[in-house]
């Protein structure tokens, strides 16, 4: 789950919350409890900061001793000097008293704390008062102020409040940047496909990642299949203009001759209407090769439809010495199926393993179980195709043989009718080389139960 863009929503707004508190609890600490969070300008008003109050309560309630010590791990701590003067303006230490220190306790006979920066040191007086000797001047000598922007921070709680709101804002949009980059990415992505640019594709990891990655990776998809569907179909639309030129051509010139001899009119009007068959017939196979979704409503048994189809093919061939052997290792075979399409699927393939055996060989049905899918081989003797065209020769109007006529070949549209029937019983069709010929093999779901 770690990887899932919920977890990350979470973990990632989770995680800036907890920073933008840390922060703001970080910086609370650090302003109230160091000895000069904020320069001292800015820190007329109000009461002092904690580190000050402590070391004033403590100035006030320890010994002799312990307050000297005091004063000396205040110095080598943060490096502040604290003179503890009396009435007199003389150090309880008996130190020497500089100038500037004299003149700003004398400012606490009017009020609680004074205030005073020279070029050396910061000055802070505060009023303290002890049993022993009584009341005190107690000034605490800063070094140079550094940080100006320290001290506006800790001097003004506005500030605070705007940085924490400018850092939860930084935070914020790298989250979000990082969460709907994918997504722009995919808007741009299907702009161009929309645009008609069927190349376009997101950079995405093959496996694993997030919601986004599998969104990329159905994207791409989509538009895999999308650019094949488009080039099938104006693949297609090439195909049947070139299939319909060449009979609409001869069409044309029988009608011309009949017309221009009357003596030649029966044999031109056969052969206007064999080319007229002809168009009927391709147009049919083409109608049959692009049918949509059917409805399995009946049940068909393989084997009897097997050896009707491999008694009509030896009879074909008896001319060319060809002759079809069918091999089965079950009486039965059940299958959904719709109408007469298993018949002209099944038709195709060995009328087409017929027609490419060679003469005097024999073409082998078999039929057997796969768990639960029958499986139907068709094995010629013509040498095979070539290993790259294996898949293109379901495809419609594809021929190995180009140079092969089109009254001799057909239209090439038996293997790509035989795919889209088999595809729609829930099938699968392939075709692989076995050394002998071309092997087609078919795979459908068995419907008995077994």
């Amino acid at each position: 789950m770690s990887g899932k863009l919920f977890i990350r929503i979470f973990v990632g707004f989770w995680l800036a919350t907890i920073a933008i508190l840390g922060s703001w609890m970080l910086t609370s600490h650090y302003f109230d409890s160091t000895p000069d969070g904020g320069s001292l300008e800015h820190r007329r008003a109000g009461p002092p900061q904690r580190f000050m109050l402590r070391t004033i309560y403590q100035l006030q309630n320890l010994d002799q001793g312990e307050m000297a010590e005091l004063v000396a791990r205040v110095k080598a701590d943060h490096n502040i000097t604290i003179f503890l003067l009396n009435r007199q303006g003389e150090d309880l230490f008996g130190r020497r008293v500089p100038a500037q220190v004299k003149a700003v306790a004398e400012e606490l006979d009017n009020r609680r704390r004074a205030f005073r920066d020279t070029p050396n040191a910061r000055l802070l007086a505060h009023a303290i008062y002890r049993e022993q000797p009584g009341p005190l001047r107690a000034v605490f000598a800063f070094p140079p102020h550094r940080h100006n922007l320290l001290g506006l921070l800790g001097s003004y709680l506005w500030l605070r409040i705007g940085l924490a709101i400018l850092i939860s804002g930084l935070v914020c949009y790298g989250l979000s940047w990082l969460l709907t980059r994918r997504l722009k990415q995919l808007q741009l992505a299907s702009r161009q496909l929309a645009m008609g640019n069927l190349e376009a594709r997101l950079q995405v990891r093959e496996s694993g990642g997030d919601e986004t990655d599998e969104l990329g990776r159905d994207f791409n998809s989509m538009a895999q299949q999308l650019q094949e569907r488009i080039e099938d179909q104006k693949r297609l639309l090439s195909d049947v203009s070139h299939e319909l030129r060449s009979p609409l051509a001869r069409l044309r010139i029988a009608l011309a001759l009949a017309q221009e001899s009357s003596d030649k009119s029966p044999a031109n009007l056969q052969r206007i209407e064999g080319e007229t068959e002809r168009l009927e017939e391709l147009i049919g196979q083409l109608l049959a090769s692009q049918a949509g979704a059917i409805e399995l409503d009946t049940h068909i048994d393989l084997l009897p439809l097997l050896r009707q189809l491999c008694s009509d093919a030896n009879f074909e061939g008896t001319g060319e010495g060809k002759h079809i052997v069918l091999d089965h290792s079950i009486d039965q075979a059940l299958v959904a199926s719709s109408g007469d399409l298993l018949h002209k699927s099944l038709e195709n393939i060995l009328r087409n393993a017929l027609h490419h055996t060679r003469a005097n060989s024999a073409v082998t049905v078999t039929l057997d179980r796969r768990g639960q899918h029958y499986n139907i081989g068709v094995e010629d003797q013509g040498g095979g195709v070539p290993a790259e065209d294996l898949a293109r020769i379901f495809e419609p109007f594809y021929r190995t043989d180009t140079a092969r006529s089109r009254e001799a070949g057909g239209h090439g549209l038996g293997l790509a009718i035989a795919r889209r029937a088999i595809l729609r019983h829930g099938g699968r069709i392939r075709a692989e080389n076995s050394g002998r010929g071309l092997l087609v093999s078919v795979l459908l779901p068995a419907a008995d139960g077994q």
